[in-house]
């Protein structure tokens, strides 16, 4: 798995003129080596030539964590007072002179960077997802088996809460959010991403925190929950997915809002299919609104990609002219904000098959009404 996966990125640092990859903490690491560094300020830095084996630069106490794979790299730590740029540079192409490109992980430490161009005269960096990206964008079967399983997860804690099971009047968005954090874990998860619950007003701000807030009878709460369930060769695989309930009936104003919304969640569903760039879905799904009269209210892009990280590529946005492919699998999630009144999204994970979009969170898409 990871052997291949690299094979993958050296064919494509050939086409891009690129002579190392360097990752260091972020997904890019577990998704080709198997081993998730902690974001330290001790250097972990996977060194990958073009042409080569390559070098697992780990932090001596870090060592115990690393499940080795001579076939996939060398392992080489370095204690407390050592020198770890020197043991990366010592491994670079071409040794300590000439010219050298190295694709550089997205989310590397700047003081790392600057460590690297100061000891390496010639080094020059492009992003390593111009490298990682177009890979780490198709899923394969055991993939999207493992995402499947992280959506059904959340889709039976949500289901739950759309059943009225999960008590929301009267209490504080900090304790639903809570106990839905707790529903996470016992799911299968091994790690709580994000769990936003927005009551009223406050799902008007997509991104809301959870607050000391109580919910209260006759409005709204959005929820948006997803967390990591480990996947194939160790590597964790995400779940995302938003809805909204309303205590007791809504006004006839927020549930024909709702309707619109839901009108252009399946829009944008149905127009992911293999070969539509990525903006046209977006546009697709954005127009219904639009047509509705909530187009200045839907704020961000329709969706995201999903896979070992929550938030990944291919992006469903304007100017993005990418064509979708067999194996993408990304979030389509309209919402509409009306600034300290309401909000709402509703959001699924899709996978762009042969046969067509194929959604993985199959839960209920209307506004579930609740008592309590």
């Amino acid at each position: 798995m990871f052997e291949e996966r690299l094979v993958l990125a050296r064919n494509r640092m050939a086409v891009d003129g690129v002579d190392v990859l360097l990752l260091s903490a972020g997904a890019d690491l577990p998704y080709f080596c198997g081993y998730e560094a902690m974001p330290l300020e001790r250097l972990t830095m996977l060194v990958v030539p073009r042409e080569g084996q390559a070098t697992l630069v780990v932090p001596h106490l870090e060592a115990p964590r690393v499940v080795e794979r001579p076939d996939v790299f060398d392992l080489a730590t370095w204690r407390d007072g050592e020198d770890p740029i020197g043991l990366v540079i010592d491994r670079l192409p071409g040794g300590w002179n000439g010219k050298l490109v190295a694709a550089i992980g997205d989310q590397t430490w700047g003081g790392f960077v600057v460590d690297l161009l100061n000891a390496r005269p010639g080094l020059s960096f492009t992003r390593a997802s111009k490298v990682t990206a177009p890979i780490r964008m198709v899923k394969d079967e055991a993939e999207v088996k493992a995402l499947r399983s992280a959506a059904a997860a959340v889709d039976r804690i949500l289901s739950e809460v759309q059943a009225g099971e999960v008590p929301l009047a009267g209490r504080t968005e900090v304790e639903v959010a809570a106990q839905i954090g707790r529903r996470i874990l016992d799911e299968g998860h091994s790690r709580i991403n994000f769990v936003i619950v927005a009551s009223g007003p406050n799902a008007a701000s997509p991104h809301h925190e959870p607050s000391e807030r109580e919910i209260r009878f006759g409005e709204s709460v959005l929820f948006d929950i997803g967390g990591t369930m480990p996947g194939p060769g160790g590597v964790g695989y995400c779940s995302d997915i938003t809805r909204c309930v309303h205590l007791g009936e809504p006004q006839t104003e927020f549930a024909d809002a709702y309707e619109a919304l839901r009108a252009s969640q399946a829009a944008g569903v149905m127009a992911a299919t293999i070969g539509t760039p990525c903006e046209e879905v977006d546009a697709v799904s954005r127009r219904v609104l639009e047509e509705a009269g909530y187009g200045r209210y839907f704020v961000h892009r329709l969706g995201h990609g999903i896979g070992v990280e929550a938030h990944e590529q291919p992006n469903l946005v304007a100017g993005n002219n990418l064509p979708l492919d067999l194996g993408h699998v990304f979030s389509v999630e309209p919402g509409i904000y009306v600034p300290d009144r309401w909000g709402m999204r509703l959001e699924d994970i899709v996978v762009a098959t042969a046969d067509g979009p194929d959604p993985l969170n199959r839960i209920e898409h209307g506004l579930a009404v609740v008592d309590a």
